[in-house]
């Protein structure tokens, strides 16, 4: 996790290393991405999230894009 002062210092940061740019996350989306990815992680029921609640967690959080699309694997049957 990378923190920046601004979009143009994150720009900057990415063209001065040849990296394309990925999504900005604010601290307020972070925290609470955390607080719903491991609400549970102190339970036997302890697990990650699947595709679906994924999803579900990233549109709540106004997360949207290509970036925020679970891969979902194909079922063995």
């Amino acid at each position: 996790m990378l923190l920046f002062r601004s979009e143009e210092h994150v720009n900057r940061w990415c063209r001065a290393r040849a990296l394309p740019r990925r999504p900005l996350v604010s601290l307020d989306q972070r925290w609470q991405l955390a607080l719903a990815w491991y609400s549970n992680r102190l339970t036997e029921e302890s697990r990650r999230p699947g595709p679906a609640e994924m999803e579900e967690i990233f549109e709540r959080l106004d997360l949207r894009g290509p970036f925020w699309r679970p891969e979902r694997k194909p079922s063995g049957r």
